[in-house]
């Protein structure tokens, strides 16, 4: 088996399957390496779906991935004849005041407006007549994006290492990298069994296990967190069953933010809905993380967020899972070039939003190891800006 390569991606989870597909795809001799089979329950791409939209409220330097990430998705489809993208829309209410310009709200509408995204804003009245499962209160707005909606997770991932394969990528499952030494012309990877692969590039979209492969600062900078999403059973209540099953996805922020919370229309017939709040970023270790979600969680979730905000949700859950964030200082991608290893690119974390980009960024970072021009700048999201450590762009 060949061990030397053009590029090495080390992860093949939302980021690292699009790169490998990307760099395939422009004739790099590349391989992918992933400690598990993906697409898997270990990381953070799993539990079937993930919002996805195209004015983006976390900050306008998203819009851009977002909307190339979209054309590929579709180009992806129109390839393969599977549904990576479900366009059911996406709704982002605001209780009470938060329209303001500086809210998330007020950044999603002024998205849409820059980038000329078709969007409507709503009233309560409006939301409660068009999303009847959706109790707002009187003073409560939204702003409605019809080509917002869902992405397939792990079919897009599945999807991504098909066609990298058929492409000539090659796929190392269930090897990990322990080490990363800089060689002549290259990079060294480290695997645990004590094979060596070198390779001119390498790409560390690791997510929550990149801070212990990169070492310090990375340790440090990366905090893995455990977030849970909760499957919620439905009333057999035919008009809200209806509204469920048709509706979009939703993302409900407040001025109170613990009691932020999203979620996604039935896909299942209209039995269950899925929904989660971001967890408190209290740093774990992936490999010890407790993976069970208890009874008590969905029990508090449905207290704090679902009761007397979503029509037709049952107290009971059906089911809950964990998933896993790699969160930034500042909550924003990290994607530069590794301060002692100029071979070296790190494309991790995500901040837990990173899976509607994660098309877009693959292609991005291919273009960069195929010495082609930037079709989207990823300048904003270096490592350079963090206090932390003196990193290059």
């Amino acid at each position: 088996m060949a061990n030397r390569f053009d590029v090495a991606i080390i992860g093949l989870g939302a980021v690292g399957s699009a790169t490998l597909l990307q760099s395939a795809e422009r004739g790099l001799d590349c391989v992918g390496i992933d400690r598990f089979v993906p697409p898997h329950i270990w990381g953070s791409s799993h539990g079937e779906t993930r919002i996805t939209r195209r004015a983006i409220g976390e900050g306008l330097a998203y819009v851009p991935l977002a909307l190339r990430s979209h054309a590929i998705w579709r180009d992806l489809e129109a390839r393969t004849g599977r549904t990576l993208l479900t366009a059911s829309g996406c709704l982002v209410l605001a209780e009470g005041g938060g329209r303001a310009a500086d809210s998330f709200l007020g950044r999603t509408i002024a998205a849409a407006e820059r980038f000329d995204i078709d969007h409507e804003q709503l009233d309560a009245d409006a939301i409660r007549h068009r999303f009847p499962h959706f109790a707002a209160g009187d003073a409560d707005h939204g702003c409605f994006e019809p080509g917002g909606g869902y992405l397939h997770v792990e079919r897009c991932i599945a999807t991504n290492l098909m066609l990298a394969r058929a492409a000539g990528g090659l796929c190392r499952f269930g090897e990990t990298a322990v080490a990363l030494d800089p060689v002549t012309g290259g990079v060294a990877i480290e695997l645990a069994g004590g094979e060596r692969i070198t390779a001119a590039q390498v790409v560390v979209a690791a997510g929550s296990w990149a801070g212990a492969l990169l070492g310090e600062p990375f340790a440090s900078l990366l905090t893995p967190t455990r977030q849970v999403m909760h499957w919620f059973p439905l009333d057999p209540v035919p008009a809200l069953a209806a509204a469920w099953a048709d509706g979009p996805t939703f993302i409900w922020s407040h001025a109170d933010r613990t009691r932020d919370f999203y979620g996604f229309p039935s896909i299942d017939g209209g039995c269950t809905i899925k929904t989660a709040n971001e967890q408190p970023p209290v740093r774990v270790t992936p490999d010890t993380m407790h993976r069970t979600a208890g009874p008590d969680e969905a029990a508090a979730m449905y207290a704090g967020h679902v009761a007397g905000r979503l029509r037709g949700v049952r107290a009971d859950a059906a089911r809950s899972a964990t998933c896993l964030y790699t969160q930034s200082p500042d909550a924003h991608f990290a994607i530069g070039g590794h301060p002692a290893m100029d071979r070296v690119l790190v494309a991790s974390p995500c901040s837990g939003h990173g899976f509607k980009h994660s098309a877009a960024i693959g292609e991005a970072i291919a273009q960069r190891l195929a010495g082609e021009a930037d079709a989207i700048d990823l300048a904003g999201f270096a490592l350079s800006r963090f206090d932390a450590v003196a990193l290059p762009a």
